[in-house]
């Protein structure tokens, strides 16, 4: 006899296979309600993504009031969290409004997550992050410089920060993943701040400010920042490293092949590669549970596929086999990931040390999604780990952690 847990589980996937619309249905799977809300609670008091910098007390809040599942709803829990910072910071200044607008952006961060593209009020809790990390840039020091690149008929909108120095500085061009934001990514740039190393950080294609689409070819976006960076007299251009996290580990791998002249080195931090885009594998990874919610809708959007059979469709051919990378030279590689992980296959790994140039590689054998364990948190393996060896590629020597 099939248990309740299985018979639950096959009927999400039945749910989830039917239709995929990039503005209306959503799986929520794998969780119940109250499931997603107790999880929620959970993540934020251990700090886990994606409710990384929320304060309990404000998850607490917003699940009072989260009694559906709505994606509408999910939104306005948390921008009632951001709104409520917001007022508080315009009546103060300094350290304090810093604090306040950088509280406000996580909560409109977390009210459009995973992806702005499926709800209106989603889309709102993102164009109010924006603005609360606008107030929240400036204020940091140094301050986050918004870019503007023109590319083909659009833009490339990235930020930039820079620390003093009376020389031109390294610089690592971090890529957000699936789910975060370049916002998220130039947060998180203390530390190679505080070691004189510059980040440029971007959306990656699909995702939000990106001005293309997942697809063959999209790199030529990073190839374009890599100009653009060329011509700054604050950054050493023969020092550049990148950084990809999650579904940008993908991103960082298709450049230190292509643009290996210009890169001192790359981090793949969660390695989709080939079998993560076969069907066979989506099919099952979909209801990982280290995902909160809305992981297939959330992967449709960056392809900007609607049904089923067109997502599956879509990805094999993005694979490093298949558009014949896997074994030409590379700029230095340093793979990452968690031998447990439900979201990209650790397979991909070891396929791409058995491919190409020899390559660098961690792996956390009690590790899920990019290597993340009790043991092994985010913030440890990205200081003891990713960090320094990026920052020794550049030619940095780690003075502070």
């Amino acid at each position: 006899m099939y248990s309740k847990k299985l018979l639950s589980s096959a009927l999400i996937v039945i749910g989830m296979l039917v239709l995929i619309s990039s503005a209306g249905a959503q799986s929520w799977g794998p969780r119940s309600l109250e499931e997603l809300k107790q999880e929620t609670l959970r993540r934020a008091s251990e700090n886990l993504g994606p409710i990384t910098g929320i304060l309990v007390e404000d998850a607490e809040r917003a699940m009072t009031g989260f009694d559906r599942l709505d994606q509408d709803l999910w939104a306005d829990v948390w921008m009632q969290n951001g709104n409520d910072y917001m007022s508080r910071a315009s009546d103060t200044s300094g350290d304090e409004a810093r604090e306040l607008y950088f509280n406000a952006w996580r909560n409109f961060n977390v009210g459009r997550w995973p992806t702005e593209k499926h709800s209106d009020d989603k889309r709102q809790s993102y164009e109010s992050g924006l603005q609360a990390f606008a107030e929240f840039g400036k204020l940091l020091s140094p301050p986050v410089e918004t870019v503007r690149i023109p590319f083909e008929d659009s833009e490339l909108v990235a930020y930039l920060r820079i620390p003093k120095s009376d020389i031109p500085v390294p610089l690592i061009i971090g890529i957000n993943g699936l789910d975060s934001r370049k916002e998220d990514v130039i947060a998180g740039a203390d530390r190679y701040i505080a070691n004189g190393v510059g980040v440029f950080a971007m959306d990656m294609p699909g995702t939000e400010q990106s001005p293309v689409l997942i697809d063959i070819g999209s790199e030529r976006v990073f190839s374009a920042a890599l100009n653009y960076l060329g011509t700054r007299k604050d950054i050493d251009s023969d020092r550049i490293g990148i950084q990809g996290r999650s579904w940008s580990g993908y991103w960082a791998a298709v450049v230190a092949y292509l643009e290996r002249d210009r890169l001192r080195g790359a981090v793949i931090h969660g390695v989709g590669v080939h079998g993560y885009y076969q069907p066979e594998w989506q099919e099952h990874a979909i209801l990982s549970e280290e995902y909160l919610f809305d992981l297939l809708p959330a992967r449709a959007s960056v392809y900007n596929t609607k049904t089923m059979d067109e997502f599956l469709s879509y990805g094999p051919r993005l694979s490093l086999v298949e558009r014949g990378l896997i074994d030409k030279p590379s700029a230095p590689m340093l793979l990452v990931n968690g031998e447990l992980d439900t979201q990209q296959p650790i397979s991909d790994l070891y396929l791409m040390m058995r491919h190409g140039d020899p390559k660098h590689a961690w792996v956390n054998p009690m590790g899920g999604h990019m290597g993340r364990s009790e043991e092994w948190p985010m913030g440890r393996i990205l200081s003891e780990i990713v960090e320094p060896w990026l920052m020794q590629q550049v030619g940095i020597e780690l003075k502070s952690r």
